[in-house]
C-alpha cells in the first residue's frame, strides 16, 4: 500500500462510514437484514437473521473486484449475536510475500452463540494471526461478510491496540496516548457506560489471537548518543544551510544542529564508520565502514534512509569522495592480498532507486591518504599519500594516474588534498608545512609555500628561519572557501588565511592535534575536529568558538548519574573521567590522572562521586568545591567494584584480587570501616546494595558462589552456590553479575555465565525463577526499574527489555542500538524516563513505557532516603563567595601520581525547529507605543500590520486572527510597505547595538532579507512609490540616510548629514526625489542613476526665521509640488518642492507634531497633545504671499489617550488607523467623527496576568493602576478598571465559574484590595489589610477567603463577605512576599486537618508551607523551608524567590531563587527532603508550572522565556521578548501559557515536549 494510503487511516476508520453503508452503494445485503434503533445502545443498528448464515449477510465492498485497502493490524466488530444461533465472520486478506505478488487469505470467525448474550467488542489481531496460523505477513483487508445471525453496530480498523472499558478521560490520566500504541475506543464506536457505571459489568470484551507483549512497540528510542570518531577523527562535514553537521560515532552516523544539539542517527554499519562523503547539494550521504567487511552504503541525507550498499574492498575502506553532482563515487580501501585498490561507482541513478555500478577500479602501489573528485570535471581525481601526489583520470573503463614530479620533496609525507575552485589549482599540504599548487594541465609544481610557526627570541639562537631551515607547522588539514583558507595542524591550532597565506588573521587553539578543519558552505564557519575527540566550530563573524561535542577515546568502562542535578559521570580506559550534563551533552569537568580509572559511582544525595583506579586507590571528590575528600589505598588490584548505599551512609569498593572494603561516606573522610576477602569480583556489577541500605550482595568467595552480607558491618547472612541449581547441565554455572531490585529486598538477580538469569530468594537462597538463553553472548550487565516491571540486560552489543514478573506471551523486545564494540553496563536512569548504555561510547536512550504512580509502589520503596538534601530551618551568609573550579589544576604529591580536575564551561541555547518548538505564539496582546512609523495599514489589499516587542504582527480585521513575523532580538523602532503590499520591512536595535533590518514577503510569512548597517536604532523606513528603492535612516546616534535597492536589497549610497533626523519620505510623484527633516532643518534630497548604480544628492534648508528656533519633527507630500513639515512647537510649515522656498506656516497645535499624513487637499496632524486633527489645504495649490493665514482650514478634531506616532488613512481621508503611546490602535472615521478602538495594550510595566477557572477570560495589572479583562478567544480588551495614583502590584480570580459569581481581586500600592465583579463591571468592595503596597494575593482554593501579603511580610487572611481581616501570619514578616498559591488538597495525607494547602514565598529564601480548613478557622504550619546563599551578590538586585505547588503532585513544592547554584528544586513534603534539581543557564525571574505534560516556563533577564521537561530536564529556549521578562503563566488546563515583558503580553499555544 502507499505511505499516502496509509496516513489517512490513522489513528482508524469507521468501515461503515468510509462505504456509508445506509446508501447500499459500495456495499451489498442479502437475505434477511434490517435496521432498528437499539435501547441499549441509542443509535442505529443492523440485525442479520435467517436460518441458513450464508443466505444473509452484509457484503463490503459490493463488487469482489473491489477491496477495502485498510491496512490496520487490529479489527474490531461491535455486535451482539443471537442467542443460540451460529453466526460467521469472513475477511478476506492480502499477504504479501514480496513487492511483486499478493495472496489473499480468508479468515473466518464461525460458531454457536450462548443463550445469554450482550453486546461485545471483538479484537482480532490480522498480522499477528497471519504470521501465527500461516506464516505470512499481513498487508490489508480486503473485504468483509458479515453473517447471520447478529446484531451490528460499526467496525473499525486501526493500528492502536484499545482498550474498550477506558473512558477519553481515564486514558489521558493513565498517560495512555497514540505515541504509545494505545489508548481509548473511539467515541463513535464506543459503548454508553452510565455515571458510575463499569463497562464491564455491561459488555463483553473478546481478544482473538492476541499475545501478550510489551508495549510500547519499540519501548526503547535512541535519543542521543556522546562521543565521536571510533574509526577515525578526520570525518565531519556541514550541511549545505550550516545548520547541522555530520559525524561518525563509531558505528552510527550522527547530524547534529549546531543550534540546539538535536541529533539525527543513520543506523545500518556493523562496525565503525571510517569515511563519510557529500554531494555538492547534501542531498547524499556516503559513508563506509572499517575491518573485514567494508560496506558503502549511500543514503538520503534529509530522510535518513539508506538507498544503496555495496561492497567492493575487501577491508580497511579509509577514504571516499562524491562528484559535486553526486553521480560519480571515488574510495580507497585494501583488497584481499591487502594491495590498495582504488574504485570508481557510477551512482547517478541511486535516488532515483538504481544500481550503484563500479566504472573501473584499479590496484596501486603508492601510499594514498586522501584522493577528492575534481569539482570542474567528474572523471578526474586527486590523491596524495607518503612520497606522491597523483592526478587520476577515468577513460574508458579504465582508471589511471599520473605521478607529480616532487624532485626535492618527494619525502615528503602528503597529508591532505583540498579542491580550489576558484583556479581550479588542487592544494596538497605536508607534515613540515609546506603547501603545493599543482597545475592539472601540465601536471607539474606551480608554487610551494611553507608556513613557519611565529618565532621566538632566544638568546642563545639569533638565526632567523628560512624556507628550508626551522620546524614548519606540520598541518593535518586544508579547506578552501572563496575568501580564505583554514587549515588544522598537529601544535592544536586551527588557522585562517588570507590566499597568500602570508598571515593568519584568526586562530584557534585546541587541547590536541587538529585532525580536520572544514569551511562551511557560506564562509561564516569553520569546523573542527581533534584527535582527542573533540569537535567544535569557530564563528568567523564573532571571533567565538562553539564546543559540540567531547569524547572518550576509548572504551566506556562504567557509569554512574547523579538524578538530582541530571549529571553523568563516566571512566574510560582513556585514562579520564568526566562528568556530562545529560541534557545540554556538554562536558562539565574532567579528571585527568596519571591512573587508569576502572570504576566511578555517585553519592546518591551530594555532589560528591568515588573514583576506583587499576592501581588499588579509591579516590573521593566533591564536584562542587572541586577539593579530593579522600584517597585510599587499601586494594592490591583494580578497583572494580565500587557502589555506595541507597542512603548514603556508607561506601563500598572491591578490587580484582578479592577484597572488599567497607567506608563510612557520612564522614567527609571516608574513613575505612572493614576489609574482607571475596575471592572474586567482577565489574561493573560485581557488587549490589538493597535498595533499604541493610543488604550487600557480591560473587564470593568463589566464582560459583553469591554471597549476600549486612551492608553496615559485612557479616555474611547467605551463600548461594548457583553452579547446583540446574542439575541438568553437564556445565558447571558460575555468577557474572548481580543485582538487587530497587522495588523488593526479597529478589535478587544473579546473571551467570551459562547465559541464564536467576531470580533467589534473599532469605533461603531458594531458586525463585530461572530465564534461559538471555543472549547470544553472557549477560554483561542488568538493571530493574524502580516500580519493579521492567529487566534490561546487555550481551555483546544488544540490549534487551524485559518484562520483570514474565507474564507475557512475549517478554522482550530487542534492540540493536548500532553499539560498534560490546557494552560495559547499562542502567535505567533514576527517573526511569531513560536508560544508559555504555561501551563505545556513551548511548542516551528514552524509556517509553508509562511509569507507574509513584504512591502504587511497594512500600519497601517508598522508606528509602533518595537524598539528605532537605533545606536548613536557616539561611547561612557565608563569608566569602562559593568556591569555583580551579581550571589549572589540583595536583597531589606522592607515590601515586598526579591527577587534574578541569572545568568546561557550557551555554548552550536550545532553539528548536518551528515543526518541533513545545509552545507557539498564539497572539500578541498590545501594540508598541515606543515606536514611530511602526503600523501599516493598506485599506486595498487588506493588510494590517503592528508591531509589539520584538515580533510583527499581521492581523485580519475581519476575524481579529494573527500571524507573526519572527526574527527580530530587539523591539522594533519602525515599519515600512511596499505599494503592493507584498513586501513588509521592519527594523529593530538600540542605541548601543547594530539595527536590524528584515525584508518579509507578506504571502509566506517569511524574511527574504536581512540587512544590518546603521550602528545605533532606526528612526525611519520607507519605500519609493515604483518600490524600485527603499530608505532607512539613522536615529540621533548615527544620523546617517541609506539608500537601498530593492532587487536585492544592496546598498546603493548613504549621506551622513550634521544633525538628527526625525522624518523621512518619498515623493508620491517623483520616485527620484525625496526629502527628510529633522534639527538642522530641512533635506532635499535627489536620487541620480546610472545603470544599477545610485547617488543621493542632498540639499539642506534652514527652518523659516518665523518660526522660531524649533525642530522638525514630521513631514509628508501634498500633490507632486509641495511639501508639508511639522516642528517641536506644533507649526506646519509649506514647501515649494521645486523652488526649495518655504510659502507658509500656520500654528496646528501647541505640542510637538509627531505624524503628518495628505490625501488630496486633507491634511492630518498628530500630536504629543492628543489632537488628531483634520485641515483643508485645497488652497494652498493657489497660494499667493500675500494670502498667508487663510490658505488651510480646520474641519474636525479627536482627542486620543496618548500623543500619535503612527496613521495610515485611505485615499480620500474619511478612515484610517492611528496608533497611540499609550498602546492603542484607534480606528478613526472622519465621516460621523468617532473613533473605536481596535488595538489595546498597557503603556506601563504589567505587573501580573491570570486566567480566569474557566480559561474564558485573563485579567491583567499594571503600574498605571488599571485592572484590566480580556476575552481569551477574541483578545479584546472586555471590561478596564483604573484606580488613580496608584499602581495595581498583582491580581486573581475567584473560583466560582458562573458568570454572575466571578470576580477579580487587585492588590495595590496603597494597601488595598479591591475586588470587582465582571457582570456589572463595577467595584464590589475595597478591603484595606495592609498599610504598604501589596505585593501578592491569591483566593482560597474554595473561594472561603482572599490571602494578601504586603512587602512588610505581613500575611493578611480575608473575608471576601464582609471584607473583615480574619487573621494576621507574621511569619514573615520583614521580607517580601513575593510568591503566594492556594490549591485544593485532603490535608489528612500529612497528617492534618484541613481541605486547603497553600504556601506563602518571601525574598529572604524562606517558603512557608500551611493547610488550612477556613470553615473551622483553622490554619497550621506544615514545613518551613529556609535556602542557604552566597552572602555577596554581583547584580544589580536579587533575583527573586518563587515556590509552586506541583500540578500533578501538590505534595512537591517546586523552589527557584538566589542560591549556590542556579536551579530548580523540587522539594518532597511527605520525605521532608528535595529529590531533585534541575540546573538554569540564568537566575529566574518567574516560574509557572504547567498541568499537562511535567512542563515548567521559566523567565529570566536575559530575555529568554525556556520551556523546560521537568521529567526529563529536556528543555527549550524562546527569544521573542524584547525586554526582561516579569512574568509568565499557564491556564489552569496547561493549553495556553502567557509570557509577559515590561508591558509586552504574548499568548502561547502549548504543544508539549
Amino acid at each position: 500500500m502507499g505511505r499516502r494510503q496509509m496516513y489517512w487511516q490513522h489513528p482508524y476508520v469507521n468501515i461503515f462510514k468510509y462505504v456509508r453503508v445506509e446508501e447500499w452503494k459500495r456495499s451489498a445485503k442479502e437475505g434477511n437484514v434490517s435496521a432498528y434503533t437499539d435501547k441499549t445502545l441509542k443509535c442505529p443498528v443492523f440485525r442479520i437473521r435467517g436460518p441458513v448464515p450464508a443466505n444473509s449477510y452484509i457484503l463490503l465492498p459490493k463488487n469482489s473486484s473491489q477491496s477495502l485497502g485498510l491496512t490496520g493490524r487490529f479489527f474490531y466488530l461491535l455486535f451482539r449475536p443471537t442467542p443460540g444461533k451460529y453466526f460467521v465472520v469472513h475477511l478476506d486478506v492480502a499477504a504479501g510475500v514480496s513487492s511483486l505478488i499478493w495472496l489473499h487469505d480468508p479468515l473466518c470467525l464461525v460458531g454457536p452463540a450462548p443463550t445469554s448474550v450482550r453486546w461485545t467488542c471483538l479484537m482480532l489481531d490480522l498480522q499477528l494471526t497471519l504470521s501465527d496460523y500461516l506464516s505470512r505477513s499481513y498487508s490489508h483487508l480486503k473485504n468483509i461478510k458479515l453473517c447471520a445471525n447478529m446484531t451490528v453496530k460499526n467496525m473499525f480498523t486501526s493500528d492502536l491496540l484499545l482498550d474498550p472499558g477506558v473512558s477519553f478521560s481515564q486514558a489521558k490520566l493513565m498517560g495512555l496516548t497514540s505515541s504509545q500504541g494505545t489508548g481509548a475506543i473511539p467515541r463513535e464506536m464506543s459503548f454508553p457506560v452510565p455515571k458510575g457505571g463499569s463497562w464491564h459489568d455491561l459488555y463483553d470484551y473478546i481478544r482473538y489471537s492476541y499475545r501478550y507483549s510489551l508495549l510500547p512497540d519499540p519501548i526503547l528510542r535512541l535519543n542521543r548518543i556522546i562521543g565521536f570518531g571510533g574509526a577515525t577523527f578526520k570525518c565531519a562535514l556541514w550541511s549545505k544551510s550550516g545548520d547541522e553537521v555530520v559525524y561518525p560515532c563509531h558505528a552510527i552516523i550522527v547530524s547534529m544542529k549546531i543550534s540546539s544539539n538535536q541529533q539525527r542517527f543513520f543506523i545500518g554499519h556493523t562496525d565503525k564508520v571510517s569515511a563519510l562523503a557529500f554531494n555538492g547539494n547534501t542531498t547524499l550521504l556516503a559513508s563506509a565502514q572499517t575491518g573485514n567487511n567494508s560496506v558503502v552504503r549511500v543514503w538520503n541525507y534529509n530522510k535518513a534512509n539508506c538507498m544503496a550498499m555495496f561492497r567492493t574492498h575487501a577491508h580497511s575502506l579509509s577514504c571516499l569522495s562524491f562528484s559535486c553532482g553526486g553521480g560519480i563515487l571515488c574510495g580507497v580501501g585494501k583488497d584481499k592480498h591487502n594491495k590498495t585498490m582504488v574504485v570508481v561507482w557510477n551512482t547517478l541513478n541511486v535516488s532515483k532507486g538504481g544500481e550503484v555500478s563500479i566504472l573501473a577500479k584499479t590496484h596501486t602501489d603508492v601510499d594514498i591518504h586522501t584522493m577528492k573528485v575534481a569539482f570542474f570535471d567528474d572523471t578526474r581525481m586527486v590523491s596524495c599519500g607518503l612520497g606522491n601526489i597523483r592526478l587520476w583520470r577515468v577513460r574508458n573503463g579504465t582508471l589511471r594516474s599520473c605521478p607529480v614530479n616532487l624532485d626535492e620533496y618527494q619525502t615528503l609525507d602528503f597529508t591532505d588534498v583540498e579542491k580550489c575552485e576558484t583556479n581550479q589549482t588542487p592544494l596538497n599540504i605536508t607534515r613540515s608545512g609546506h603547501i603545493f599548487e599543482i597545475d592539472y594541465s601540465s601536471v607539474v609544481i606551480k608554487n610551494v609555500r611553507r608556513l613557519l610557526p611565529a618565532q621566538m627570541q632566544h638568546a642563545d639562537r639569533r638565526e632567523k628561519w628560512t624556507f628550508n631551515t626551522g620546524p614548519g607547522i606540520a598541518i593535518n588539514s586544508i579547506s578552501v572557501s572563496s575568501s580564505f583558507c583554514a587549515t588544522g595542524s598537529e601544535d592544536g591550532f586551527l588557522r585562517l588565511w588570507p590566499f597568500d597565506f602570508s598571515t593568519v588573521f584568526l586562530e584557534a587553539e585546541h587541547e590536541g592535534p587538529v585532525s580536520m578543519a572544514l569551511i562551511s558552505f557560506d564562509s561564516l564557519r569553520v569546523l573542527a575536529a581533534t584527535s582527542t575527540g573533540n569537535l567544535g566550530f569557530l564563528d568567523v563573524s564573532s571571533r567565538g568558538y562553539n564546543t559540540l561535542m567531547r569524547s572518550h577515546t576509548d572504551t566506556v568502562l562504567g557509569f554512574s548519574v547523579d538524578g538530582i542535578h541530571r549529571h553523568l559521570t563516566t571512566a574510560s580506559s582513556d585514562g579520564t573521567v568526566r562528568i556530562w550534563n545529560m541534557d545540554s551533552l556538554h562536558q562539565l569537568y574532567d579528571f585527568v590522572s596519571e591512573d587508569s580509572p576502572c570504576s566511578v559511582a555517585f553519592h546518591p544525595g551530594e555532589q560528591i562521586f568515588s573514583c576506583g583506579f587499576s592501581s588499588g586507590v579509591v579516590r573521593v571528590f566533591a564536584i562542587s568545591s572541586a577539593k579530593l575528600l579522600a584517597d585510599h589505598k587499601y586494594h592490591r588490584g583494580e578497583v572494580v567494584g565500587l557502589a555506595f548505599s541507597p542512603d548514603g551512609e556508607f561506601m563500598y569498593s572491591a578490587d580484582s584480587q578479592g577484597s572488599l572494603a567497607l567506608y563510612n561516606s557520612s564522614e567527609e573522610e571516608h574513613s575505612v570501616i572493614k576489609v574482607v576477602c571475596i575471592l572474586k569480583a567482577r565489574a561493573p556489577d560485581a557488587l549490589t546494595v538493597s535498595s533499604d541500605s541493610r543488604c550487600l550482595a557480591f560473587v564470593g568467595p568463589s566464582e560459583y558462589t553469591v554471597t549476600i552480607a549486612d551492608a553496615r558491618t559485612l557479616d555474611e547472612l547467605l551463600h548461594v552456590d548457583v553452579s547446583i541449581l540446574d542439575v541438568e547441565s553437564p556445565r558447571l554455572d558460575s555468577a557474572l553479575k548481580v543485582c538487587f531490585p530497587p522495588a523488593s529486598t526479597k529478589h535478587l538477580l544473579v546473571a551467570t555465565s551459562g547465559n541464564k538469569i536467576l531470580w533467589v530468594c534473599t532469605k533461603t537462597g531458594r531458586l525463585l525463577r530461572e530465564l534461559s538463553k538471555v543472549h547470544k553472548h553472557h549477560c554483561s550487565s542488568l538493571a530493574v526499574s524502580d516500580d519493579g516491571r521492567f529487566l534490561l540486560t546487555a550481551g555483546h552489543s544488544a540490549v534487551k527489555v524485559w518484562d520483570y514478573n514474565m507474564q507475557l506471551d512475549i517478554n522482550s523486545q530487542v534492540m540493536f542500538i548500532g553499539h560498534s564494540h560490546p557494552i560495559r553496563q547499562l542502567s535505567f536512569t533514576p527517573d526511569q524516563l531513560g536508560v544508559v548504555s555504555v561501551g563505545d561510547a556513551i548511548f542516551l536512550w528514552d524509556f517509553l513505557a508509562n511509569p507507574v504512580n509513584s504512591s502504587a509502589h511497594n512500600a519497601e520503596v517508598d522508606d528509602i532516603q533518595l537524598s539528605n538534601g532537605m533545606p536548613r530551618k536557616t539561611a547561612p551568609l557565608p563569608s566569602s563567595p562559593p568556591p569555583r573550579l580551579d581550571i589549572s589544576g589540583i595536583d597531589r604529591v606522592g607515590h601515586r601520581g598526579k591527577f587534574v580536575f578541569r572545568l568546561f564551561a557550557s551555554a548552550c541555547r536550545s532553539s528548536p525547529d518551528a515543526q518541533e518548538e513545545g509552545i507557539k505564539l498564539k497572539a500578541v496582546i498590545g501594540y508598541n507605543g515606543n515606536g514611530r512609523g511602526n503600523m501599516v495599514w493598506s485599506p486595498d489589499q487588506g493588510l494590517f500590520a503592528y508591531s509589539c516587542g520584538c515580533v510583527v504582527v499581521v492581523e485580519d480585521l475581519h476575524t481579529g486572527s494573527q500571524r507573526h513575523l519572527q526574527g527580530h532580538r530587539e523591539e522594533i523602532s519602525c515599519l515600512a510597505v511596499t505599494n503592493d503590499a507584498q513586501t513588509i520591512a521592519s527594523a529593530g536595535g538600540t542605541n548601543s547595538s547594530r539595527s536590524l533590518i528584515s525584508i518579509w514577503d507578506v504571502q509566506s510569512g517569511t524574511c527574504r532579507h536581512s540587512v544590518s548597517y546603521h550602528s545605533g536604532a532606526v528612526q525611519c523606513l520607507a519605500f519609493s512609490r515604483d518600490d524600485r528603492f527603499f530608505l532607512s535612516v539613522g536615529d540621533f546616534s548615527d544620523p546617517e540616510v541609506a539608500l537601498w535597492s530593492t532587487r536585492n536589497f544592496q546598498m546603493l549610497s548613504s549621506v551622513r548629514v550634521s544633525g538628527p533626523i526625525h522624518d523621512a519620505a518619498f515623493s508620491p510623484s517623483a520616485a527620484s526625489q525625496m526629502a527628510c527633516v529633522g534639527t538642522d532643518g530641512v533635506y532635499f534630497c535627489f536620487i541620480q542613476t546610472q545603470g544599477q548604480d545610485a547617488d543621493l544628492q542632498v540639499q539642506r534648508v534652514n527652518t523659516p526665521a518665523e518660526v522660531g528656533d524649533v525642530e522638525l519633527t514630521a513631514l509628508c507630500y501634498h500633490m507632486d509640488d509641495f511639501l508639508f513639515t511639522g516642528t517641536n512647537r506644533g507649526h506646519v510649515c509649506t514647501w515649494d518642492v521645486r523652488t526649495q522656498r518655504c510659502l507658509m506656516t500656520w500654528e496646528a497645535d501647541e505640542g510637538e507634531i509627531g505624524v503628518l499624513l495628505c490625501r488630496g487637499n486633507r491634511l492630518l496632524t498628530g500630536s504629543n497633545t492628543r489632537w488628531l486633527r483634520l485641515w483643508e489645504v485645497e488652497a494652498v495649490q493657489s497660494l499667493k504671499a500675500e494670502e498667508k493665514g487663510r490658505a488651510v482650514v480646520l474641519e474636525q478634531e479627536i482627542m486620543l489617550d496618548g500623543a500619535t506616532v503612527s496613521a495610515s488613512f485611505d485615499n480620500t481621508m474619511d478612515m484610517g488607523i492611528v496608533g497611540t503611546t499609550a498602546g492603542t490602535l484607534w480606528y478613526i472615521n472622519w465621516s460621523d467623527n468617532s473613533n473605536i478602538r481596535l488595538v489595546s495594550g498597557h503603556k506601563t510595566k504589567v505587573n501580573d496576568v491570570a486566567f480566569s477557572f474557566d480559561e474564558s477570560h485573563f485579567a491583567t495589572c499594571s503600574e498605571d493602576g488599571s485592572v484590566r479583562v480580556w476575552s481569551t478567544l477574541s483578545y479584546e480588551l472586555v471590561v478596564q478598571f483604573q484606580v488613580l495614583n496608584q499602581a495595581c502590584d498583582c491580581v486573581c480570580w475567584s473560583p466560582f465559574s458562573s458568570a454572575d459569581s466571578t470576580y477579580v481581586a487587585g492588590g495595590y500600592s496603597d494597601g488595598t484590595v479591591r475586588i470587582f465583579r465582571l457582570a456589572s463591571t463595577e467595584m464590589e468592595m475595597k478591603l484595606h489589610p495592609h498599610h504598604v503596597a501589596i505585593s501578592a494575593i491569591q483566593y482560597s482554593a474554595n473561594g472561603h477567603v482572599i490571602l494578601s501579603a504586603g512587602k512588610n511580610g505581613l500575611v493578611a487572611v480575608s473575608s471576601p463577605v464582609n471584607g473583615a481581616t480574619i487573621r494576621v501570619i507574621k511569619d514573615h514578616k520583614g521580607a517580601m512576599i513575593t510568591t503566594i498559591q492556594c490549591v485544593n488538597e485532603q490535608c489528612k495525607n500529612f497528617g492534618l486537618e484541613g481541605n486547603d494547602l497553600w504556601l506563602a514565598t518571601s525574598a529572604d529564601r524562606r517558603v512557608s508551607v500551611w493547610t488550612a480548613d477556613w470553615m473551622k478557622d483553622k490554619c497550621n504550619l506544615l514545613d518551613w523551608l529556609s535556602f542557604p546563599a552566597p552572602a555577596h551578590f554581583t547584580g544589580d538586585s536579587l533575583p527573586p524567590s518563587m515556590a509552586s505547588f506541583c500540578p500533578a503532585d501538590h505534595s512537591l513544592v517546586v523552589y527557584t531563587g538566589y542560591g549556590v547554584e542556579k536551579e530548580l528544586s523540587f522539594y518532597s513534603l511527605t520525605k521532608k527532603q528535595i529529590i531533585k534539581k534541575i540546573s538554569l543557564p540564568h537566575w529566574a525571574t518567574c516560574i509557572s508550572l504547567s498541568s499537562k505534560s511535567h512542563l515548567v516556563a521559566v523567565g529570566s533577564h536575559e530575555r529568554v522565556l525556556k520551556l523546560i521537561k521537568s521529567t526529563s530536564g529536556r528543555f527549550q529556549d524562546f527569544l521573542q521578548h524584547s525586554d526582561s521578562l516579569q512574568t509568565c503563566q499557564f491556564s489552569p488546563s496547561g493549553t495556553l501559557l502567557f509570557s509577559v515583558a515590561y508591558n509586552e503580553i504574548l499568548l502561547w499555544e502549548v504543544r508539549g515536549l
